[in-house]
């Protein structure tokens, strides 16, 4: 470590546990924050006074009046110009001995997974679910570890996905979160408000667990859900553990991620799909006039034992087939990509016509 370093990171190099290690360790590390608003600016700030050596900074947002409350690397005179390039610039000016990269992009199916694969550690600032899952997805199918915080009014959520425990054990965001709430469920800041120094807390923790995860120090927040509650000054711990159809809900392949709409996904309209029980498909599968699809990849287990064909999600993100049946039905593993392809069937469909999805998948038959 040249002098300059040294000097700059004395606090680090003579930190019991710590040591000129670690900050080797930082500053060969890759991190990429998406989002520079709330939860990114401090976490920014601290990762860059820590000296990880390359941060990205995704955001495709201007500055607006409303963020200066919790946004505090921004100023008055920021407002309409780009958050990644003014959150550049400062951190450049904080610690010009590191790389700082701007993406002035939206993460989505089309560059996330190449985006990812350039850093260790993926940290989560975004603020909206239907982001949240697609992250997530793309950390799990990239093997990425992902540092996510989350903040409403005056509670705060923080937690560590996509890293194995002792036990060899690992949660992603899906087992906090199975399927998304109602979107009146799960009002955003613009609609509920937020206490300003509450994403502070929350990032700079975020910045902790990333520090701690690349170092190697103390005990990350590993499968383990922490909740902070401003107003009483509280903290506490909820374990997480995997659920059981997490993994079958997340795309298998680059490809599938690619055709997934996570904007769809988050629209409480697909509840209009209406699904059928167990018994009750098994009733309508023996019908005329009935067509019934199987929406996984090809070469998933368990077989369907009844007659059926296979048309794979991506498939109909593709293109929706036509269907001249009176009744479709359409099953997957667990029922969740078999809603979404009812859904899009459904738009589709003539006055007579009627699509099901079978509830629970057919891991529930």
């Amino acid at each position: 470590m040249q002098d300059q370093f040294r000097d700059r990171y004395s606090r680090h190099v003579l930190l019991k546990g710590f040591g000129a290690v670690a900050q080797e360790k930082l500053l060969a590390a890759k991190v990429l924050v998406i989002g520079a608003g709330g939860l990114g600016c401090p976490a920014l700030q601290y990762l860059t006074a820590a000296g990880v050596g390359v941060i990205g900074i995704v955001d495709d947002d201007t500055v607006s009046l409303s963020n200066l409350q919790r946004q505090v690397i921004y100023k008055a005179s920021d407002v309409g110009q780009k958050k990644a390039s003014i959150a550049a610039a400062r951190m450049l000016e904080l610690n010009p001995g590191i790389t700082i990269v701007p993406y002035l992009l939206r993460v989505d199916t089309t560059n996330a997974l190449k985006l990812f694969s350039e850093y260790d550690v993926i940290v989560d600032g975004t603020d909206n679910f239907a982001t949240r899952y697609l992250i997530n997805d793309a950390c799990v199918i990239l093997n990425k570890p992902l540092v996510f915080a989350a903040v409403f009014q005056y509670e705060g959520q923080l937690a560590i996905f996509n890293v194995a425990d002792a036990n060899g054990i690992k949660v992603n965001y899906r087992d906090l979160f199975e399927s998304p709430p109602a979107a009146e469920d799960a009002p955003d800041c613009n609609e509920a408000g937020v206490l300003g120094v509450l994403p502070g807390t929350l990032g700079v923790m975020q910045a902790t667990e990333v520090i701690k995860l690349i170092t190697g120090i103390g005990k990350p927040l590993l499968n383990k859900l922490l909740i902070y509650q401003s107003l009483e000054a509280e903290s506490y711990t909820v374990q997480l553990t995997p659920g059981k159809n997490t993994s079958e809900s997340i795309p298998q392949t680059p490809e599938a991620f690619q055709n997934t709409n996570y904007e769809w996904f988050c629209n409480a309209g697909r509840k209009l799909v209406d699904e059928l029980d167990p018994e009750a498909f098994e009733e309508l599968v023996e019908l005329e006039h009935v067509r019934v699809i199987d929406v996984r990849e090809f070469g998933e287990y368990p077989k369907a034992y009844f007659d059926h064909e296979q048309i794979p999600l991506s498939v109909i993100l593709r293109e929706v087939p036509v269907f001249e049946e009176s009744k479709i039905l359409v099953f997957c593993q667990s029922g969740k990509r078999s809603i979404q392809a009812a859904a899009l069937i459904k738009e589709k469909l003539k006055a007579h016509q009627e699509v099901y999805s079978l509830k629970g998948g057919i891991l529930n038959l």
